[in-house]
């Protein structure tokens, strides 16, 4: 699990093609300062196992579901990744519960410069519209961040100059794609009111 507050910007330092998957090496002092084989590591939003670390670069292998579903395909050597390691239980939740599990992608349509802030449009895809609300926590390439406004196809976030200048956001324009991951809570709740199931109250005994 993770918070969705970015601890490092990292680079791929190389991509290997695989059958039906790929090995991803990406360069993090960081976050591989205390990394081991079998760790988990977020990359650009993305819940990734460390294989391999040493020498500030860790391994991981990219499965082709989760190529399918994110925009980690799209890397290559010398990209720019946001880079997150796996929650402790006595950390700070500085963000929202973020499970590195990526819904799909967005695409960025605009951006808006303010004095204090940007503004940043991104596209919504029908199956996740639903998920997002007003002041509601989405994931954006493993940033967590707050919904400011929302359309039927489209969200909005504000950005301070921290997160622009901290995280690959600050580097994307209109028609980058970005990785997206709702809140998992609002499916929770959706699978359970469609399940129609009842909730079991504090006088009430448990089957």
């Amino acid at each position: 699990m993770f918070t969705g507050i970015v601890e490092e910007l990292g680079e791929v330092v190389a991509v290997e093609p695989l059958q039906d998957a790929s090995r991803l090496t990406v360069r993090g002092p960081l976050v591989t300062s205390d990394a081991g084989h079998g760790d988990s590591i977020c990359v650009n939003g993305v819940c990734l196992t460390v294989v391999d670390s040493r020498d500030g670069a860790f391994t991981a292998d990219v499965m082709s579901e989760t190529l399918r579903r994110s925009s980690l395909g799209a890397l290559s050597a010398g990209s720019p990744v946001n880079l997150e390691r796996a929650v402790r239980v006595s950390d700070r939740l500085g963000g929202h519960v973020v499970q590195g599990h990526v819904d799909g992608t967005g695409e960025l349509q605009q951006v808006t410069p303010d004095e204090h802030w940007t503004v940043v449009r991104i596209s919504l895809a029908d199956g996740l519209a639903r998920y997002v609300v007003e002041k509601g926590s989405i994931t954006v390439d493993g940033v967590s961040l707050t919904v400011s406004a929302i359309g039927p196809d489209w969200f909005e976030v504000s950005l301070i100059p921290t997160t622009l200048a901290l995280t690959t956001l600050g580097a994307k324009g209109p028609g980058d794609p970005v990785n997206l991951e709702v809140d998992v809570m609002a499916k929770y709740v959706e699978k359970l009111l469609l399940a129609g199931v009842r909730p079991v109250t504090a006088n009430e005994e448990k089957p």
